[in-house]
């Protein structure tokens, strides 16, 4: 079912998208002439343009809901894939500081600069 739907949102999409590239712009117009000898006059492609528009567009809504819903209430359990995960490099304990031996006191003292 979500697949069929999947289908048919893309196909709503498409035509959604032609019939709005068809529609006669202020500017011009990507496929509908001006010329009456063509199958529809330029005001009744307009309207017939205006109302797929319409009707389309509230098909692509109501499916993008149904959609949603559908993805919502049929939400499976999701696995993780770990098969390419790296394992964590094991980690080190952090050095014991050097330190001079308690009994040392030979050792040459290290002048500090000012």
């Amino acid at each position: 079912m979500f697949t069929f739907l999947l289908v048919l949102q893309t196909l709503i999409a498409a035509s959604l998208v032609a019939v709005i590239l068809m529609q006669r712009s202020e500017g011009g117009g990507l496929g509908v002439s001006s010329s009456s000898a063509g199958l529809m006059t330029a005001r009744g492609a307009a309207d017939f343009l205006t109302r797929a528009t319409a009707i389309l567009g509230g098909l692509f809504i109501t499916i993008s809901i149904l959609l949603a819903a559908l993805a919502g209430v049929s939400r499976e359990s999701t696995t993780v894939d770990a098969s390419l995960a790296k394992p964590l490099p094991a980690q080190q304990a952090p050095a014991a500081p050097a330190t001079a031996p308690a009994g040392n006191e030979s050792a040459p003292a290290v002048p500090v600069a000012q």
